[in-house]
């Protein structure tokens, strides 16, 4: 799903009556806030959805694939997402 068809989305659903341009706002806003509460807190979750949080990678050993060059691809953090059992379990059918 694209941010545009998100939009659409929400626009389409009951209850909901707000122009495009609003449901834009209000879909930036609402991801300003999560990335904002992770990079706070390291860690956001919306009961029966998941829960996202901050890991961090080591360091570690790679190649160039260039030259074939060994390199070392140095430490970062990234988000990692773990679905509630409510959204897990939807999956399966």
């Amino acid at each position: 799903m694209t941010k545009a068809e998100l939009i659409d989305e929400i626009r389409g659903a009951k209850g909901i009556d707000l122009t495009k341009k609003q449901t834009e706002q209000v879909v930036g806003a609402v991801f300003d806030a999560i990335r904002e509460a992770i990079k706070r807190d390291q860690r956001f979750s919306y009961p029966g959805f998941g829960t996202f949080t901050v890991r961090t990678r080591k360091a570690r050993k790679g190649r160039n694939p260039k030259n074939g060059q060994e390199i070392t691809i140095p430490a970062s953090n990234t988000v990692g997402f773990k679905p509630a059992p409510k959204l897990k379990n939807s999956l399966n059918g």
